[in-house]
């Protein structure tokens, strides 16, 4: 009796977990993969940028392609090998004041602040999968004392931040 219904229990669970299940994410639970699956292969080349930090294009197509490989199945590739290219183009790099000193009026608390443009295209067909403009993201640091923080410690979580949204709208494409 107590196997029968703890085994009539467990398949109620099951049948009502299921029902809650939505092949389509915007209406609730899905257990649909967090991707597209009809891609496998994806080409990166180096972001365009306009003149502002030397070499902060080259950090940011490596943070994109670290964050492909570590949160999609897909695979970074030769642009000639792939199904889809990503391209894109840093339109902004700026300092922006976050706090000052009460005291002294010195900066406390800064912010670098990265803003790019950028396009995700079928690479045999052309169609464009995701197109954003002025897409930002920005890292507060502190250069005042005691932490002393130098520029580059907001300017590597910027990039590291701009790559993870980057590949999130990606990811959220389907």
């Amino acid at each position: 009796m107590m196997r029968r219904l703890t085994t009539t229990a467990l398949l109620a669970c099951a049948v009502h977990g299921l029902a809650a299940c939505a092949n389509n994410p915007e209406h609730g639970y899905t257990l649909a993969p967090a991707y597209r699956t009809d891609i496998q292969t994806i080409a990166v080349p180096i972001f365009d940028m306009a003149d502002f930090a030397p070499g902060l294009e080259l950090e940011l197509t490596e943070a994109v392609v670290k964050e492909i490989h570590r949160t999609t199945p897909w695979k970074v590739v030769a642009r000639g090998q792939a199904d889809t290219i990503l391209t894109g183009v840093i339109t902004d790099a700026s300092l922006r004041k976050l706090s000052t000193d009460r005291d002294t009026g010195l900066v406390q608390e800064m912010a670098y602040a990265l803003t790019a443009s950028f396009e995700w295209k079928d690479r045999t067909t052309g169609r464009v999968l995701v197109s954003r403009r002025n897409f930002r993201a920005a890292e507060p640091y502190v250069p005042a004392r005691p932490a002393q923080e130098r520029v580059d410690t907001g300017q590597r979580g910027a990039i590291e931040e701009l790559a993870r949204a980057i590949v999130a709208e990606l990811r959220s494409s389907w």
